[in-house]
């Protein structure tokens, strides 16, 4: 494999295959950042890989007063799934559980899509027939009742068929500090590029996987070219001096975002060094045979 160096970190001449996804985004208000970031984060649980969460989600930025839809601190949250149903089910389920219950919340739209999916039109029902149907400003909204006062929620947020899921960074260090330093740059950087997230926790991953295993069933496997301790066993990936590795995995709400991500965190990882980071930048890839979406490290490169 060729590769190229900036500021003494080495770059693989390699690509990220990433693939189609669908995709939603909502905004969730509430009294304080504290609680609309406490509604997000639990709507955003266990929603790291579609491999066995259902979907893919997380926070994608804070937002202040001024730039919500009813004057109070929130979140925009993006949800990402292989198809319309699967994405439908855990809107659904993950708004009804996490955002309808926690204390002070209100729910917005905030993607305008080819279709639209339900919002409170599929929260309603729990209103117990005490629910109020509320249009203004062109916007259709579901008043439901609950201990605190009411439950504000837009009907329907909007769908898009031009997300992207699966771009991704691995960083290769000589320890696990300096792998984390790495990764924890990268995702600073990151967090401020509009339209991508970061599913894993922290937004970091270090099961990298491979398509399928020896194991019947197993949709994937850990990554063994990449796994440190399996060096004289396996046809490795990496040499003598790299002991760690950590993985950034960015889905975007379009090609472009994810795209933007990745440059940002290539050059916030190159700036920060390989004394002090990685000493090398890879990525995943399948060969190009299951996505249609390949970012290059060197089209990306500072």
């Amino acid at each position: 494999m060729q590769q190229l160096t900036r500021n003494g970190v080495i770059i693989d001449d390699t690509f990220a295959e990433a693939f189609g996804m669908r995709a939603t985004a909502i905004i969730i208000t509430a009294p304080t950042l504290k609680w609309a970031r406490q509604a997000a984060i639990t709507m955003t649980g266990y929603a790291t890989s579609v491999i066995g969460c259902g979907c893919e989600a997380a926070i994608d930025r804070d937002l202040p007063a001024s730039k919500t839809p009813d004057g109070r601190p929130g979140c925009r949250v993006m949800i990402f799934a292989m198809g319309t149903d699967e994405l439908q089910k855990q809107l659904k389920n993950r708004l009804g559980q996490c955002v309808l219950t926690s204390p002070g919340s209100a729910c917005f739209a905030d993607l305008e899509g080819t279709a639209p999916l339900d919002l409170g039109n599929a929260l309603r029902y729990f209103g117990d027939g005490w629910q109020i149907s509320k249009k203004f400003g062109g916007k259709h909204y579901w008043r439901v009742p609950v201990m605190d006062g009411e439950f504000l929620c837009e009907a329907t947020t909007g769908l898009t068929k031009l997300a992207v899921g699966g771009g991704n960074l691995l960083f290769l260090a000589a320890d696990n500090a300096k792998a984390l330093r790495a990764a924890e740059r990268a995702v600073a950087a990151i967090e401020k590029v509009p339209g991508a997230i970061m599913p894993f926790p922290g937004g970091v991953v270090r099961s990298g996987s491979k398509v399928g295993g020896k194991y019947k069933g197993m949709v994937a496997s850990t990554n063994d070219a990449f796994a440190p301790t399996l060096r004289g066993v396996v046809n490795s990936a990496l040499t003598p001096e790299v002991s760690a590795v950590l993985e950034i995995v960015i889905d975007g709400e379009t090609n472009d975002a994810v795209a933007a991500a990745m440059r940002a965190g290539l050059k916030a990882v190159v700036e920060l060094g390989p004394k002090r980071g990685a000493l090398r930048i890879s990525a995943g890839n399948y060969g190009g045979k299951l996505g249609k979406f390949h970012y290059h490290l060197k089209d990306l490169l500072p």
